[in-house]
């Protein structure tokens, strides 16, 4: 049975939006997972808990804050369109900003863990051959730490594709623009008669986060033997 055009829209909308997400957060999830695991400085628990905050907060608290600050009317949403010409919110690039939102926690966490787990001893001997800090970062913690950071990456898109509330909140459920296939799944539940299709989407939902947790839980084991060697 193949893909009706609205579910390929769905797929396609979903893919993009994760990859989006995943790619615009992960210098950022790089830097602040690498400050909370070397760094200390006062304030380190504060910061860490603001980071963590999307996963304890209800996800439509989350797509109201982004909503009231990068709508149209926001401070921030205001300065993109009339400095920029982007506009976010109702759009697939704010789906992605949402969805980054939701998944940074676990991209970090992830990270600082790949981070916290390299052998320091590697890093002080670059140092001793005349390694700066930024070069030991990229020839030796880098390379070293990048099983934990893929396993973030795909532990933060397989939490892109199924993010819904901040998604609906902010970008709300447009076809061919926002509706992701969560927001897909949620219009067919919504519509009678949907059944038989709402069903195949949910088919195709567990089936794309069933293959990144089989991937992120590869990455992970790859990184605890490259721990164990």
């Amino acid at each position: 049975m193949g893909l009706t055009a609205a579910e390929i829209e769905a797929l396609r909308l979903s893919l993009l939006v994760s990859a989006a997400a995943v790619a615009g957060s992960l210098p950022f999830g790089v830097l602040v997972a690498w400050v909370l695991a070397r760094l200390r400085f006062p304030g380190k628990t504060l910061l860490d808990g603001f980071v963590h905050l999307p996963l304890v907060l209800p996800p439509v608290v989350v797509g109201y804050v982004l909503l009231v600050s990068l709508g149209r009317n926001g401070p921030l949403g205001a300065l993109l369109e009339r400095w920029f010409g982007i506009a976010v919110a109702f759009t697939w690039k704010g789906a992605a900003v949402a969805s980054a939102v939701i998944a940074f926690p676990l991209m970090v966490r992830a990270i600082r863990l790949a981070l916290e787990g390299v052998d320091r001893r590697l890093e002080q001997a670059a140092r001793t051959l005349g390694c700066g800090p930024v070069e030991t970062f990229f020839t030796v913690t880098l390379p070293l730490a990048l099983p934990g950071i893929s396993a973030g990456v795909v532990l933060a898109f397989a939490r892109s594709l199924s993010e819904f509330g901040a998604t609906i909140t902010f970008v709300s459920n447009i076809p061919g623009e926002t509706r992701t296939l969560p927001l897909a799944l949620y219009a067919l539940i919504q519509t009678p008669g949907g059944e038989a299709a709402a069903a195949r989407l949910c088919a195709i939902s567990v089936v794309l986060a069933f293959a990144a947790l089989l991937a992120s839980e590869a990455l992970a084991r790859r990184f605890a033997r490259r721990l164990e060697g």
